[in-house]
């Protein structure tokens, strides 16, 4: 049987504390591992940007154990690993056939070059992007930061539209008809989200339905039932 050995990283030790991204890798490494009857051993989590590829500790203690134990090293994406095309190949390099990426398994040199290109790229833009807004926002005359100076009851207010928004969708609330019936039925919220992205629904913003989306829809259907009733 084989081992996998995932390797996690988020943007900010926020995110390392919050799950936020990290709950959605998980869930797709453990997908494949069960789809390729592979059992994780140990994982690693790293709060670090996509561009800097010297102060990865837990990722060189992730090589280390896998080169030494005869494991496979794991992401859920390949820029997840890396924005950069050279740290990426030599990875692979030093890896060979004990690397996988749930985007790219049992890929080329060649395809795993354009991807690698592809998330260098995306790396630059966002900077790029970032940097342009900010300065957008200072010809304004915005002030930077201010948005942490918004009032709880400001932000409490947005994300209220922002759920209100969600729950009008017509496409959630089909979705939604769907998972409720499924989890009647005692599917997991795996299965459900499966069985969603294979009969083309689709999230808010575009993308596939992972559990934690299917989960999230479910509670929060859930207590504005139990609201409901109260009033």
């Amino acid at each position: 049987m084989k081992k996998y050995v995932p390797y996690y990283r988020v943007s900010t030790k926020k995110q390392k504390r919050s799950g936020l991204g990290l709950e959605s890798q998980k869930a797709i490494v453990e997908h494949f591992a069960e789809i390729d009857q592979a059992i994780i051993v140990k994982e690693y989590i790293e709060a670090e940007s996509g561009k800097e590829i010297i102060n990865r500790p837990e990722l060189q203690q992730a090589i280390n154990f896998c080169l030494n134990n005869n494991c496979f090293l794991i992401v859920a994406k390949l820029d997840r690993l890396s924005r950069d095309v050279e740290h990426i190949f030599q990875l692979k390099k030093k890896l060979g056939k004990l690397f996988i990426s749930c985007d790219l398994p049992n890929t080329d040199s060649l395809t795993l070059s354009i991807f690698a290109g592809i998330a260098q790229r995306e790396r630059e833009l966002i900077s790029i992007r970032t940097k342009s807004a900010l300065k957008a926002k200072k010809k304004r005359g915005t002030k930077l930061g201010m948005v942490k100076n918004f009032s709880t009851e400001g932000r409490k207010l947005g994300g209220q539209k922002t759920a209100e928004r969600a729950r009008n969708n017509p496409n959630n609330k089909r979705a939604l008809s769907l998972i409720i019936r499924c989890r009647n039925e005692g599917m997991s919220y795996e299965k459900i989200a499966d069985e969603l992205n294979q009969n083309g629904f689709i999230t808010t913003n575009g993308k596939a339905y992972l559990y934690s989306t299917v989960r999230t829809l479910y509670h929060r259907n859930l207590l504005d039932s139990n609201v409901n009733l109260l009033t």
